[in-house]
């Protein structure tokens, strides 16, 4: 099953991503080869995620997150966001 994710990075900022298997990919963030994004910022801590039935699904609503402004975000991670 594909997630969508959401990990905070050392200098506090979120990078939003999706992935088949969620414990590698953390993994390769922590390990800096994961996005370019997280290989200055790293490590990374996972404070989000959704499951979702497949790579399409997946993939819409990772750029639904991506577009979202950092306080939606944020609500979006103490689930109390709404679209």
């Amino acid at each position: 099953m594909p997630f969508v994710y959401i990990v905070r990075c050392a200098d506090g900022t979120l990078y939003t991503g999706w992935t088949t298997d969620l414990d590698r990919r953390i993994a390769q963030h922590n390990a800096g080869r994961g996005a370019a994004y997280t290989r200055q910022r790293g490590p990374v801590t996972l404070v989000y995620r959704e499951e979702w039935p497949d790579r399409s699904a997946a993939m819409r609503r990772e750029a639904a997150i991506k577009k979202l402004d950092r306080p939606r975000k944020e609500r979006l991670l103490n689930r109390d966001y709404r679209e």
